[in-house]
């Protein structure tokens, strides 16, 4: 699979069939989060693999009822979780080095595309979830206070086609040399 075809095809998958995912696939995804872009290599990114039917049902109940992402936390196989470590990537002797402060969500949202656009290239399915009780997920999962949960995703084979959503076109969100000019101008 060409990249942009990757790209351009990963859909969010909420509907997962039992399917074991193969230890070599998953071996596979941990490499693309490994070899992910990071703020002076930082690496702030770790990843926590849940199996165990229980703590999958625990972190569901994070979830808020309307999350559309609810029933697949428990069918699918496993479900990966994001976390990453504070107070490293976007940081100097310390400090922070930018006006954003700590760059985890930014170097740990890499992380995740390179997660998400693997698992799609493998045949596999995600769906990115943040909107959950992050502070009971870590409490869950035992997650040090000098950490954070930032993503889960369920993953597994997806048991139904993923709908392409409508995109922007370019000319709604690029522009050139300053902000608002289209390239016409």
């Amino acid at each position: 699979m060409e990249l942009m075809e990757a790209i351009k095809g990963r859909r969010s998958m909420r509907k997962y069939r039992p399917d074991p995912v193969p230890e070599e696939a998953l071996r596979a995804l941990l490499e693309a989060v490994r070899w992910s872009p990071s703020w002076a290599n930082t690496q702030c990114w770790e990843v926590i693999v849940v199996k165990d039917p229980k703590v999958k049902s625990e972190l569901a109940g994070t979830l808020v009822k309307t999350n559309p992402a609810l029933s697949s936390m428990a069918e699918a196989p496993l479900i990966i979780v994001l976390c990453g470590k504070k107070g490293v990537s976007g940081f100097k002797k310390g400090e922070a080095a930018t006006v954003k402060g700590d760059w985890l969500m930014f170097d740990t949202g890499i992380a995740m595309q390179s997660l998400c656009l693997t698992a799609h290239g493998l045949g596999l399915g995600t769906v990115v979830v943040g909107l959950f009780d992050h502070q009971k997920a870590e409490e869950i999962l035992g997650v040090p206070q000098d950490r954070e949960v930032v993503a889960l995703t369920p993953l597994g084979y997806p048991a139904a086609e993923g709908v392409t959503p409508k995109r922007k076109e370019l000319s709604e969100f690029v522009f050139y040399e300053k902000y608002g000019k289209p390239n016409n101008q």
